[in-house]
């Protein structure tokens, strides 16, 4: 049990990664396409550019804040929780909950799984890196 415990404090590392992978990626890729995005989504071009740069900008601190720089945490997760209510509301709230059941014609599209970003997200705004104490 010692051993899994000497671990734990390492596990924050799980998800900054996971979050790290997440919004490199979505953000990244929104640059070359900006313009169908922007016609898609019915947004400025502007705003998707500032929306890409804020979740490449979140990936980059999360994994910053990894290193003891608290602030970058919580920053990081202000950025993705700004993302994600905007995400949420934007795309996902009209499919309903579920992204998993395709047949249940919301193509996938549900938000079950951006709320749990949402919810990871939160946490790290509101605990940055004291995510261990209660």
């Amino acid at each position: 049990m010692n051993s899994i415990n000497n671990l734990g404090k390492y596990a924050h590392w799980l998800v900054r990664l996971s979050l790290f992978g997440i919004f490199i990626y979505h953000g990244w890729v929104k640059f070359p396409m900006a313009q169908g995005l922007a016609d898609m989504m019915k947004m400025p071009l502007f705003m998707i550019y500032v929306l890409a740069s804020m979740e490449v900008a979140g990936a980059i601190l999360i994994l910053v804040g990894g290193f003891g720089q608290d602030l970058a945490t919580r920053i990081a997760g202000l950025i993705f929780t700004i993302v994600m209510l905007g995400a949420i509301y934007k795309v996902h709230w009209q499919y309903g909950w579920n992204s998993i059941n395709t047949g249940s014609g919301n193509m996938g599209m549900g938000m079950e799984f951006q709320v749990l970003i949402l919810a990871v997200s939160l946490f790290f705004a509101t605990k940055g890196n004291s995510i261990a104490e209660s």
